[in-house]
């Protein structure tokens, strides 16, 4: 699989990663044994870079790769995510004392002494970004984490927070139909020497060869509440996205396929995560890593999909606290 750098000089890892939120029961429930599964066929498709996080189930997503590499040490580079605490409210706290004794149950759970990229999952406003960095720096200088990570994020935070170190990579959601990256984010970290890390960039399952059906969906699953897979915004989208999916067909590939090739395709210092529990979508998935699309495809797909076609906003607005915005 072609690789890419994490920052300017952290590992080299898989183009196309594998998100894990899916392993907690995001999009449905997951046992441990299927979860392995998906993370054997990880391996077997030089899928290497595995991004979870403490929220993900309350840790069940990063036991469940605990017990994995357990087995299978020092063959993935593994990113995990502090900063939000869910009970008996959700918030979010970026303090040093909070963000050490998430960071130390992460590890714990992973069964390992490092995790090579730390993200602050989401920023607490009241706290300046430069005293969260020193926070970070100090889990790297005392070798808890292998590099500084931000989600979420908007430019400027990035900017003020390279002012006090490095940051190796800022995730944020980037996709077909979510854009807002383009608008100075993707810019910022090239010029940054930061890795951009598209997460949902299979538009969390619209892009898939068979669209998500709603009532068949698990009560717990995140699209539900989701505006943009609420009638009738979504029945808008999949009669759009239906002429793409056929399109990607036409070309030889999986819609998943040609999603992800067209968001690696927007800088060497791109990668992304789609998340998925299963090996058949996860190797759709990893086919983009090796797809170059052609001048001719890319004006098609932004004549089927152009900038802001998606009907109905990527959050609702309990979804959407923490995000930063911007533009």
């Amino acid at each position: 699989m072609q690789q890419r750098k994490l920052g300017t000089d952290g590992p080299s890892v898989g183009a196309i990663g594998l998100g894990c939120m899916s392993f907690a029961g995001a999009y449905g429930k997951i046992e441990e044994a299927e979860a392995h599964k998906t993370l054997a066929a990880a391996l077997d498709l030089g899928v290497t870079h595995l991004d979870t996080a403490l929220i993900y189930g309350g840790g069940v997503s990063e036991s469940y790769i605990g017990s994995f590499i357990k087995d299978h040490p020092n063959r993935f580079t593994i990113a995990t995510k502090g900063g939000i605490i869910t009970k008996p409210v959700r918030r979010h706290d970026n303090t040093e004392a909070s963000l050490r004794e998430q960071l130390e149950g992460s590890l714990k759970r992973l069964g390992v002494e490092h995790v090579d990229l730390y993200y602050i999952h989401r920023r607490q406003p009241e706290i300046p970004i430069e005293d969260v960095m020193a926070t970070m720096v100090k889990f790297k200088e005392e070798g808890k984490i292998g590099g500084i990570g931000l989600s979420e994020i908007a430019p400027y935070t990035l900017r003020r927070a390279v002012a006090v170190h490095p940051v190796m990579a800022v995730q944020n959601e980037y996709s077909l139909w979510t854009r807002l990256p383009e608008l100075g984010l993707l810019q910022a970290c090239a010029e940054l020497g930061t890795t951009f890390v598209s997460f949902s960039s299979v538009g969390r399952g619209i892009f898939a060869d068979t669209m998500p059906v709603i009532d068949e969906l698990s009560q717990g699953d995140f699209r539900r509440s989701n505006p943009r897979f609420q009638e009738p915004n979504y029945s808008a989208n999949k009669a759009i996205v239906a002429k793409f999916n056929a399109y990607a067909r036409s070309q030889g590939m999986s819609p998943a396929t040609m999603a992800n090739a067209w968001v690696l395709q927007k800088g060497d210092h791109v990668i992304a995560i789609p998340g998925t529990r299963s090996p058949e979508h996860l190797a759709e998935n990893a086919a983009a890593a090796d797809t170059v699309l052609s001048q001719e495809q890319l004006a098609e797909i932004d004549l089927l999909l152009p900038v802001g076609f998606a009907y109905g906003d990527r959050y609702s607005d309990e979804q959407s606290v923490g995000p930063e915005r911007y533009c």
